[in-house]
């Protein structure tokens, strides 16, 4: 299976390499150490199609392919880990639902607001404080109809973009009895009534990426804002999460490249013992290692986007990229530490920061665990 890229991809990946050297890699640093987001990339972002990957030109979107898509989220990954964590879940989490599911009325009021860059971004509430992984019987958040409204109560956590999002669809219980056809999607502006939203959570890393708890208290929406069939939820947030999974992989192979560059370009210049240290065996290992595991890794990533635009199925494909891409990520960030040797540790280098925002790569959109599971059942079956 060939994955070279066509001629139209290779524009738009230099296109996206341009915009983030110029407009995002330079705050990365700002953006770790003050926390806050980085709008300017939003802003010009837009326009590009940067926030509309998924989105149909009709709604405003770009409406790429999903390779493209991969290719944008591997660059922004490359520029900074905390904006391409933002711009992946309003992607594949905040709009992917909306496009797939959503009404057409919920598509025409939504989608343009949350893809020229100038509003606010999108998100999606799955995490609950009790359940994890578990998102089939871990769910307590529900939703009743009451007249001609949801009224929803619950909690939510680890929901990203949640500060900065124009919505957050939130996936909640609307039949008690529980089941496979208990669970549903409602999308709940961010200025509703009831909606609170907590302080970003202090993290190892992705600082400039905001993450919160979301509580929710008699919240009032319209009947209209449920998003797909009411009952389909969970196997929505599961075609989701596949979608979302590659746009991680994509995410840490950008990481990875970056630290490996860094480490590199580091080797060539660092002397030691009389000469340079890129000419002793065991730091040309370490980077031979990297560059090969990135391109597996790329790899991966490409083929479980290219069964997604085929529309054939790619849940095991791409749980493997996530789960590879993501573990490759943190090694190579690892060893890039290793070959800056004390200078690695300080944050005046920026493999420190690349590899502290690498780390939770294995655990969003599903750990490593549970994407060796998804693995090995249909490996089984």
């Amino acid at each position: 299976m060939d994955f070279d890229l066509t001629e139209e991809q290779r524009l738009w990946q230099r296109s996206v390499h341009q915009f983030v050297a110029d407009v995002v890699r330079p705050k990365a640093r700002e953006v770790d150490e003050t926390g806050e987001f980085n709008w300017e990339a939003v802003r010009k972002g837009g326009p590009l199609g940067l926030l509309g990957l998924n989105i149909p030109e009709a709604y405003g979107g770009a409406g790429v392919d999903a390779i493209s898509a991969a290719i944008a989220i591997e660059e922004l990954g490359w520029g900074c880990g905390s904006t391409a964590l933002a711009f992946a879940a309003h992607n594949g989490l905040g709009t992917m639902p909306l496009v797939a599911y959503g009404s057409e009325s919920l598509k025409r009021t939504w989608l343009p607001r949350v893809a020229d860059g100038r509003g606010r971004l999108a998100a999606l509430a799955l995490t609950e404080p009790g359940a994890g992984s578990d998102i089939q019987g871990g769910v307590r958040t529900r939703a009743e109809k009451v007249g001609n409204e949801w009224v929803i109560n619950g909690s939510k956590m680890w929901c990203t973009n949640a500060g900065i999002a124009e919505y957050i669809i939130t996936l909640v219980r609307t039949d008690p009895r529980g089941g496979s056809r208990s669970l549903s999607m409602i999308l709940v502006p961010t200025d509703t009534p009831g909606l609170r939203i907590g302080p970003p959570e202090k993290k190892m890393g992705l600082h400039g990426s905001p993450t919160h708890a979301v509580t929710y208290e008699n919240v009032h929406v319209p009947l209209d804002n449920l998003v797909g069939e009411e009952g389909r939820g969970l196997q929505q947030a599961l075609a989701t999460l596949d979608g979302g999974r590659i746009s991680i992989g994509a995410l840490a192979v950008g990481l990875a490249q970056a630290a490996f560059e860094y480490a590199r370009d580091y080797a060539r210049e660092r002397h030691a013992f009389g000469q340079r240290i890129a000419d002793f065996e065991a730091i040309q290992w370490m980077l031979a290692d990297a560059a090969t595991e990135i391109e597996a890794a790329r790899t991966l990533v490409y083929r479980a986007a290219w069964l997604e635009d085929q529309g054939r199925p790619y849940t095991k494909e791409a749980a493997m990229a996530k789960l590879f891409a993501t573990e490759m990520a943190e090694r190579v960030c690892r060893n890039a530490i290793q070959i800056f040797g004390g200078y690695g540790y300080s944050r005046e280098y920026p493999v420190e920061r690349i590899y502290r925002d690498a780390r939770l790569m294995t655990i969003g959109e599903g750990t490593s665990e549970i994407q060796r599971l998804v693995i090995a059942r249909h490996v089984l079956a």
